[in-house]
């Protein structure tokens, strides 16, 4: 979806709940937006987030790593500010149903276990055991090979699936490594209510309708 960070959802601009919800946060010391789109700068302003900079055109394709802005973000903050966080994390704007709460158990989570990296997960809803492999006569076959045959559900073993609603990592892992990865990354676990990841137009209505539902029992 072209400009999909602009797009409205429980009416307001897909990348405004993610402003939002750093706002809410009690543990973050500054909310940055990484972006090319001037729009989505001024938008991002009027929400009370900071742009200091507009993201190079090169780093904003669609084939663009997702560490790299961050990358880039850093380096031009230790550059032209000076400024060195001991730790970046990244809001993708497409989990809006992320709380301000979340973000402050991640950065409790990485402060209790002395984490370098911390990334938000789901229990995974369809399990890699009951995944399968289709050849191009539409033939099925396990997935993942050597894996048991499990019947029921209760019988499988918990798995988890990255949401993407948060990415947390020490500012020289990110740097040295370029990854959220480490041995010393630890798992946010998160409900499933609020890990709803805007990759299609279904998506997006399915996170306007429970946006808006939201919001009024909110005011109820």
């Amino acid at each position: 979806m072209p400009r999909k960070n602009l797009r409205k959802v429980g009416g307001k601009p897909l990348i405004a709940w993610s402003i939002q919800c750093a706002s809410a946060s009690t543990l973050l010391d500054r909310t940055i937006v990484s972006t090319d789109d001037e729009e989505i700068a001024d938008i991002a302003r009027e929400l009370g987030a900071q742009v200091p900079f507009i993201r190079p055109s090169e780093l904003a394709a669609d084939k663009t790593p997702g560490i790299a802005p961050m990358i880039h973000a850093l380096r031009w903050l230790e550059e032209y500010e000076g400024y060195l966080p001991d730790a970046l994390m990244c809001l993708q704007p497409t989990s809006p149903l992320r709380l301000g709460t979340d973000v402050d158990d991640a950065i409790k989570l990485a402060r209790k276990r002395d984490a370098l990296g911390v990334v938000s997960v789901t229990e995974a809803r369809v399990h890699p055991f009951w995944l399968k492999r289709m050849d191009d006569q539409g033939r099925l076959d396990a997935f993942c090979k050597d894996t048991p045959d499990v019947a029921r559900r209760q019988d499988l073993p918990k798995a988890w699936a990255l949401n993407g609603a948060i990415f947390l990592a020490d500012r020289e892992m990110l740097l040295r490594q370029g990854s959220w990865y480490g041995p010393r990354t630890y798992a946010l676990k998160m409900p499933h209510e609020r890990s709803l990841d805007v990759d299609s137009l279904w998506d997006l209505q399915l996170a306007d309708l429970l946006l808006r539902n939201r919001d009024k029992n909110a005011k109820d």
